[in-house]
């Protein structure tokens, strides 16, 4: 099985940045697609940046330009740096990770960006 522990998560200035961090452990080889998710106070977790197996990236359009996400070759860690950080970008953010059997979950770190 695939465990998923994020850390990286603060309390920032608008215009700051964070680096997000996804560490997993277990059965890394199975580990597919690897995403960040996040949920705002209120609102329905969204997707924000993806990672496959081959490397490719995807984001979701308010954040383009602003955060990138990487992994090491192993895939056991996954980043999402956050560069030029707004307050609407406050939320809790998770990470996934596509295993053959099932989608794992991280336990999320909160972001607070202040204005």
């Amino acid at each position: 099985q695939v465990q998923l522990v994020e850390s990286g998560g603060g309390l920032v200035q608008a215009g700051g940045s964070l680096r997000l961090s996804c560490a997993a452990s277990g059965r890394i080889s199975s580990i597919g697609d690897m995403n960040w998710y996040r949920q705002a106070p209120g609102k329905q977790r969204e997707f924000v940046a993806r990672i496959s197996t081959g490397g490719r990236t995807m984001y979701v359009d308010s954040v383009k330009g602003r955060f990138t996400i990487s992994g090491d070759n192993a895939r056991s860690t996954v980043f999402l740096q956050m560069n030029s950080l707004k307050p609407e970008d406050t939320a809790v953010y998770y990470c996934n990770a596509l295993t053959p059997s099932r989608l794992v979950w991280g336990q999320g770190t909160q972001v607070t960006v202040s204005s």
